[in-house]
């Protein structure tokens, strides 16, 4: 599995959970930190479509879309499973995570 992949995959999951955390008991308590998090979030969409358009110019054309079918997947395996309390922080585990995996694949 590719690094570009799996940055595709963690960055997507990442944006996700946060999207679907809309319930006050399932946010963080600090303010702070849930703005951290919505600002993680929205860097971690913005990075997933920057990836695509990246794959879409320097990649042969399945593996962009190889990753928009994967993360489809994945969040509706999210989608699958009821909110939980660790979300916040598996979330922004994932984030950065991602970040770190898109960093390698983009730039070596």
């Amino acid at each position: 599995m590719s690094l570009y992949f799996m940055a595709m995959l963690l960055l997507s999951a990442a944006a996700y959970i946060h999207s679907r955390a809309t319930e006050p008991e399932f946010r963080p308590e600090s303010p702070m930190t849930d703005a951290v998090w919505r600002i993680i979030s929205h860097a971690c969409l913005a990075a997933w479509l920057a990836l695509i358009v990246w794959g879409a110019l320097k990649l042969h054309w399945t593996q962009p879309l190889s990753g928009v079918i994967g993360s489809l997947g994945v969040n509706a395996i999210i989608m699958r499973v009821r909110p939980m309390s660790i979300w916040p922080g598996l979330s922004m585990l994932l984030g950065a995570a991602g970040f770190a995996a898109a960093s390698r694949a983009v730039f070596g």
